[in-house]
């Protein structure tokens, strides 16, 4: 039976909810999945693993250094089994950012990161001021503002579509076979 590893970094919640769901569909077609969540103390166990993703999300245009220190300790482990990475960021709220290749962050990621996945994905993420701090609130209405994004103080918007998260997560179960 496939058995896939999702190793991720999450710092408002959402994209641990992201990795939930995907486990929690990978479970529901019959496979094992485990989780890792990158900054809590736990030793992995590799070979129980067909297939291993990690996901990270974007903040200030970068992802947390935890994830890049992650994937230079375990380049080796996880050059070893089928791979993927997948970058949760509101930029991709726009279509064309979903594409791999149009995503500076995911771009980014695979130009700053000594691990080169062997796939990547873009998943589109959330917009939640009243949960965020004052500064970030600030911040991220500033960048909205330049680019053309949602500013209300108020606005809650989850940009993730999550039938095309079910359908990565069958993708994973894919490289595991």
């Amino acid at each position: 039976m496939a058995s896939v590893l999702i190793v991720y970094y999450s710092r408002g919640g959402h994209t641990a909810k992201i990795t939930q769901a995907m486990a929690e569909h990978i479970r529901q077609q019959g496979r094992e999945c485990d989780l890792f969540r990158i900054g809590e103390p736990s030793e992995i166990n590799w070979d129980l693993y067909d297939s291993v993703a990690v996901g990270a999300c974007v903040l200030y245009g970068t992802y947390d250094k935890s994830v890049f220190a992650f994937v230079n300790q375990y380049q080796q482990q996880l050059e070893t089994k089928p791979n993927s990475f997948f970058s949760v960021n509101v930029v991709a709220r726009n279509p064309e950012k979903r594409i791999p290749e149009n995503n500076k962050y995911l771009q980014k990621f695979i130009e700053l990161s000594a691990w080169k996945p062997k796939d990547v994905k873009v998943i589109a993420g959330k917009v939640d001021y009243p949960s965020w701090r004052w500064y970030d609130r600030w911040m991220i209405q500033l960048i909205m503002k330049m680019t053309d994004g949602p500013t209300d103080p108020k606005a809650v918007i989850d940009y993730t579509d999550w039938q095309d998260v079910n359908v990565y997560a069958e993708h994973l179960i894919g490289l595991a076979k």
